[in-house]
């Protein structure tokens, strides 16, 4: 295992799997966490941990990552005709994957898969906040809750020709495709197809489905 500038263990020798510092910088100044529930500077949700579950606020180094920016409505396109579900379930093989030696995460013993239908031209993926006013059109908050999934995690675009498309919203611990090890670009409109993959937070898997009957 290699060490980052901050003093993380890293399998990884680009990035550090921790803090995502680049592993070949100079060492990062001694910066003090603030403790455990203390309100973020930003949108005062309690810390849970070194990044703040509503806006990404980082305590350690006392800023916030630029989130990106909800598309205008006017511009997406109209939409679908077919009929797309998203089927929510708790993965285990990427829970597994994902899962550090120091991660106190546990999975899930009990998680009822959930389906949800795709209707109107965005949807929003994340946990419901009644003191910010989010309130997702697919509601992970659970139980069972998963820890690493943010207010507003991902947002699903209608496309030309009755597709979708994933953009991540700025999320705390970012999404993946299809098992893939480096998380989609922040801000990026991905292209997602029926039977997709979008894993979300330490455990969670959205899978894309059409009927094509419809």
């Amino acid at each position: 295992m290699l060490t980052c500038p901050a003093g993380h263990e890293s399998a990884a020798d680009d990035y550090c799997d921790v803090c995502g510092l680049l592993m070949g910088a100079s060492p990062a100044p001694a910066a003090t966490p603030e403790p455990a529930g203390t309100p973020c500077p930003v949108c005062g949700e309690p810390q849970t941990g070194r990044f703040c579950e509503g806006c990404s606020y980082d305590f350690v180094a006392g800023s916030a990552p630029t989130r990106a920016a909800v598309p205008d409505p006017t511009v997406v396109a109209t939409p679908v005709k077919t009929a797309w579900t998203a089927t929510v379930f708790a993965d285990r093989e990427y829970f597994d994957t994902m899962r550090s030696e120091d991660d106190d995460v546990e999975f899930p013993a009990y998680c009822p898969e959930r389906v949800f239908s795709l209707r109107g031209t965005q949807i929003r993926v994340g946990r419901h906040s009644a003191s910010k006013g989010i309130d997702p059109e697919i509601d992970l908050t659970g139980p069972p809750q998963d820890p690493g999934i943010s207010h507003l995690h991902v947002l699903l675009l209608a496309q030309p020709g009755n597709g979708w498309a994933v953009l991540d919203l700025g999320s705390t611990n970012g999404t993946r495709l299809n098992a893939a090890v480096d998380p989609i670009p922040r801000g990026e409109t991905v292209p997602v197809h029926a039977g997709d993959r979008i894993h979300l937070g330490a455990w969670t898997t959205l899978t894309l489905e059409q009927d094509n009957a419809s």
